[in-house]
């Protein structure tokens, strides 16, 4: 194991090369900015308006954040993550996770408003990705995106195109849909989705529902839509 010394010298040095490596609890998290679309509305608009200081320091407020969320307060209560990359593509859509990769569209940053919290919005749903448990790949897609957004929403990053509480037709629809749903389960269990990600970390089962909240998730859908009965 590298001594303190150690991991802050490779820091020094990552710093020379481009790259911003942070502390992170006992350990360290080496954020790494790359920008393949320099040559693009949209990669020249990330290194003038955005740039290399924000999306790090925002991917780490977001890591600090969702350790809150999930109620992981030491280092073996998360994923053992060494390096968090995050790279500008010229691609179609807005952001999507590979592991420890996050990839931003340029396209969709040459289009944004402007305003830099929907950037932020963006980085901590995926951030989400890299830290969140989600059952050995065996928990619905639509689960996890929705956790992701309930992060989003808890930190206040909400864009104004989302659903209002209530709306959607299915409680794994995802996204947004899905976060408003989780919101209204932690108002009934305080903690529940810390303790939903906590059991998702071997495995999945809709049965968790029932054991953190006594009812199944098809009732609670039942129940949360019954709360909005023009939606």
């Amino acid at each position: 194991m590298a001594s303190k010394l150690t991991v802050l010298s490779m820091c020094s040095i990552l710093a020379i090369m481009g790259t911003l490596c942070l502390s992170s609890g006992a350990g360290a998290v080496v954020y790494q900015v790359t920008n393949t679309a320099p040559a693009t509305p949209g990669g020249a608009r990330f290194n003038k308006e955005i740039g290399t200081a924000y999306s790090v320091q925002t991917l780490q407020s977001a890591a600090e954040f969702i350790w809150q969320t999930f109620q992981q307060n030491t280092p073996a209560d998360r994923k053992s993550v060494e390096q968090v990359s995050l790279i500008v593509d010229d691609m179609e859509g807005i952001a999507y996770t590979v592991n420890n990769e996050i990839h931003l569209s340029a396209r969709f940053i040459a289009g944004y408003s402007g305003n830099l919290r929907d950037v932020a919005g963006v980085l901590y749903h995926e951030a989400v990705h890299v830290w969140q448990w989600n059952g050995n790949g065996q928990a619905p897609g639509g689960l996890i995106e929705g956790i992701a957004d309930y992060v989003r929403l808890k930190a206040g990053y909400v864009p104004l195109h989302w659903v209002k509480p209530g709306g959607g037709d299915r409680w794994d629809q995802g996204y947004d849909v899905t976060a408003r749903f989780l919101d209204y389960l932690e108002s009934l269990r305080n903690g529940f989705v810390a303790e939903l990600n906590r059991m998702m970390r071997t495995g999945y089962s809709n049965d968790f529902f029932m054991q953190l909240l006594g009812k199944t998730v098809d009732q609670l859908w039942v129940d949360y839509k019954a709360q909005y009965p023009t939606k």
